[in-house]
């Protein structure tokens, strides 16, 4: 078993998504979470490029629930989750072999290196032309590409339709994730540069190249985003061709946007230590709580201001607290394990939620006194 997977395959977290999502079924509804990932490789010597048929093709040998594509930067890709009807731990496990064995099934169809990683440093050249988005400039200027992690949230009903659309469920969602995304950013945002990946529209002026969020922000473009008829650029949601003409070109679309109608949570950084199954778990406690709110209110939530995320892992002095303390001192997180696990599991793992926020917190104890 390797590294990667030593640190994300916990039993008891295993037990903890198992247990939400029967919770999540006594309402007589189905969580939906699909994730996203991003990361970069180099082509090895006598390759044209990478052969993505080829990866895709092992992955249905290997059962796993994704795909490969193209992303947009050179030597860029993104794992798509597939929608297969898998619940949420299945998807977690997805993640978690995709995450492990990509890397060697990549070698085997033209890439000599495999990067995941908040950033690739000077992964690509071109700069756009100012005010442009599309059309690049004769700036050769190295670009430091942006690697993420998303989740991607919906809810069906016991009719298999999704709730998004026709309910206040989203905007409840979307609510708790602002709420709690602050003080668990540990989860998502799991070593240094995942926060150097934040601020590189700023410091290295990609304000024209990248659209990475850089704070908690809510609406239908934020970092934490509700999209139902809009998308993150203001595009019309679910629209998929419907008549071509003889060159293909399209001359008709539909708008299925109640079909893809869901809460993106984009400000997950890709990293070898980011752990599907804390994260899994940290979603479907959000779910929880937000049909709990969305049951007992007829009103969908206010606004909340956008929040600016933590700089590093690591104190800044005692007025600006990083990531890792953000984490120690709020007690949401496993206060809510206990609240919807604690009389399902062994009496042994009553403390099942602080027994998770220890051993991930542990993760990071050689790091904090390596800088302490």
């Amino acid at each position: 078993m390797s590294e990667l997977t030593n640190l994300c395959v916990l039993p008891l977290c295993q037990q903890v998504i198992a247990v939400l999502q029967d919770k999540i079924a006594q309402f007589g509804y189905k969580a939906v979470v699909h994730f996203e990932l991003e990361g970069v490789y180099q082509t090895a010597r006598g390759h044209k490029g990478l052969d993505y048929a080829g990866v895709n093709h092992v992955l249905r040998q290997r059962g796993i629930n994704g795909m490969l594509k193209t992303e947009f930067w050179h030597q860029q890709w993104e794992y798509v989750s597939l929608f297969n009807g898998q619940f949420p731990l299945h998807e977690a496990q997805d993640l978690a072999r995709a995450m492990d064995q990509l890397p060697a099934i990549m070698g085997r169809f033209g890439a000599q290196s495999v990067l995941l990683a908040p950033v690739a440093w000077a992964g690509d050249k071109g700069r756009y032309v100012p005010g442009s988005g599309t059309i690049f400039s004769i700036d050769r200027r190295s670009v430091h590409i942006p690697n993420a992690i998303q989740m991607n949230v919906s809810v069906q009903n016991s009719g298999g339709d999704n709730l998004i659309p026709s309910t206040g469920l989203g905007e409840w969602i979307q609510y708790q994730l602002l709420q709690t995304s602050l003080s668990c950013c540990l989860f998502f945002l799991p070593e240094e540069d995942a926060f150097k990946r934040l601020t590189l529209r700023s410091d290295y002026g990609l304000e024209a190249e990248l659209s990475s969020p850089f704070v908690l922000s809510g609406g239908h473009q934020g970092s934490i985003a509700l999209y139902k008829k809009w998308g993150k650029h203001n595009q019309p949601m679910g629209r998929e061709p419907l008549i071509y003409g003889a060159c293909r070109d399209v001359l008709s679309y539909t708008d299925d946007w109640q079909k893809t109608a869901r809460i993106e949570h984009r400000i997950g950084a890709t990293s070898k230590s980011y752990d599907p199954f804390l994260n899994m778990v940290f979603i479907l406690l959000n779910v929880l709580d937000a049909i709990e709110q969305w049951q007992s209110h007829k009103d969908v939530p206010g606004d909340l201001q956008n929040r600016a995320l933590p700089v590093s892992l690591y104190d800044n002095g005692p007025a600006i607290p990083g990531a890792i303390s953000l984490f120690e001192q709020e007690n949401w997180f496993s206060r809510r394990v206990d609240h919807y696990c604690g009389d399902t599991l062994d009496a042994t793992q009553q403390s099942a939620g602080s027994t998770l926020k220890h051993r991930y917190l542990q993760r990071f104890k050689p790091v904090i006194e390596l800088y302490s």
